[in-house]
């Protein structure tokens, strides 16, 4: 089943895998939801809540839409349009110049994202 505004997400890739995959593939979607997780709250984080591991959780509904770049396009520059398009238009908050999240697009895109 493919999502008609890119690759499909994590969930439905795991639940198209066969029986005997599905450990395996779900661990990896784990540890990539994990990965992108960890740059999200680390590095980006728009709303400064980093300082408490409580609040790891944060941002994990970019989770997907991080993963559909990442595996598309790979564009730096979607990536750093994303984050600030969502720091602005949803958070509400946000960096000066789309050109501070480079950084953040960079690390992202460092990941390996293969399951």
């Amino acid at each position: 089943m493919l999502n008609a505004l890119g690759p499909p997400c994590l969930s439905t890739i795991v639940r198209l895998t066969s029986p005997l995959m599905n450990t395996s593939r779900e661990h990896r979607a784990a540890e990539i939801q994990d990965s992108i997780r960890q740059v999200l709250f680390h590095d980006w984080d728009p709303i400064g809540v980093n300082s408490s591991p409580k609040l790891a959780d944060e941002y994990d509904s970019y989770i997907a839409p991080v993963y559909r770049i990442l595996t598309g396009t790979r564009s730096e520059d979607d990536l750093i349009v994303f984050l600030f398009r969502t720091e602005h238009d949803q958070i509400g908050t946000g960096c000066q110049s789309a050109e501070q999240l480079r950084p953040v697009a960079r690390k992202l895109l460092a990941l390996s994202v293969t399951l």
